[in-house]
């Protein structure tokens, strides 16, 4: 029961700075003026998701831009998009189109984690499925997310099963590349020793280390080097290799959980998200972030 506790407690972090539905609740990365709007998603038996949009300034419907969503974090119990706010809309000051997604949570909607993922891959759809009314290259779609969430994003691309009876199951989920703030990775072997039979199952059904294979997309990651989830990064890294797959990860020394949440290392990994992004050709030119002087730096780890 300890350690289910703990990791519990690690991923619900990321919510606890979170503030009132609405008011963002992180510093902006970016002074630039973009536009945000709201699309409605998915209907379920326990309420209405919308995806939170954020959309550059020159956006067009006509436009064939990169798009991500984002899923927030809390342990799939708690949590809001507003997390990733600020994060959508300095990438749409970059030119994406970015998303931050709401999905079922135990606290809200007494739903559990399997509900997350099937969520997550409905949001994926709705992106590409609307892609040409959204302005969007259907082909360069990220997913993004902060523990839980990094946890969904990556199920996005791992996970097969999960889909919601009213999802168009044509259309695919799959994301293009994967940006992850210290995702839970391997949390079948986390929860071994404290689930009954029916809830390991499921983990062991929605665990992405378990899946990966080649042609799963692109990857960065990011870990203070104190989290306990970083063993699951490690063991991506070492299963990733001779897959021949890329995958990144970048290390916040002496960083615990959700690190990424608070300056100077919200700036840092943002700006090794847009360098990633770069690298893929989904963004132009340098960062536009500017980070504090004297701030530490993010290590990579080598695969």
């Amino acid at each position: 029961m300890k350690i289910l506790t703990t990791l519990l407690c690690l991923l619900t972090c990321a919510a606890m700075a979170q503030a009132p539905k609405g008011k963002p609740v992180r510093p902006k990365l970016t002074d630039a003026a973009v536009k945000n709007e709201e699309r409605l998603y998915k209907t379920t038996p326990q309420g209405e998701l919308k995806l939170h949009l954020s959309l550059p300034v020159d956006w067009k419907a006509t436009d064939k831009r990169p798009a991500v969503v984002c899923f927030f974090g809390g342990g799939w119990k708690s949590g809001s998009y507003v997390q990733f706010a600020s994060l959508c809309d300095y990438l749409a000051s970059r030119g994406m189109v970015a998303a931050s997604a709401d999905y079922r949570i135990e606290s809200i909607h007494h739903t559990t984690p399997d509900k997350c993922v099937e969520d997550a891959k409905s949001a994926m759809r709705y992106l590409r499925g609307h892609a040409a009314e959204l302005g969007i290259d259907p082909d360069r779609i990220v997913a993004s997310g902060g523990s839980a969430g990094g946890h969904l994003a990556a199920c996005t691309a791992l996970i097969e099963g999960f889909n919601a009876e009213s999802d168009d199951k044509t259309i695919s989920p799959l994301p293009n590349a994967m940006v992850l703030f210290n995702p839970a990775l391997n949390i079948a072997e986390l929860m071994a020793k404290n689930a009954d039979a029916e809830k390991l199952a499921m983990f062991k059904a929605i665990t992405p280390n378990s899946f990966l294979k080649a042609g799963t997309p692109p990857a960065i990651m990011f870990f203070g080097t104190e989290d306990k989830l970083i063993a699951g990064a490690t063991e991506y890294l070492a299963k990733a290799k001779p897959l021949g797959l890329r995958a990144e990860l970048w290390t916040a020394a002496g960083q615990g959980h959700s690190f990424f949440n608070r300056q100077p290392w919200l700036e840092l990994t943002a700006q090794k998200a847009d360098e990633f992004l770069v690298s893929l050709g989904y963004l132009k030119g340098a960062a536009t972030i500017k980070l504090p002087e004297g701030a530490p730096v993010l290590v990579r780890k080598q695969d």
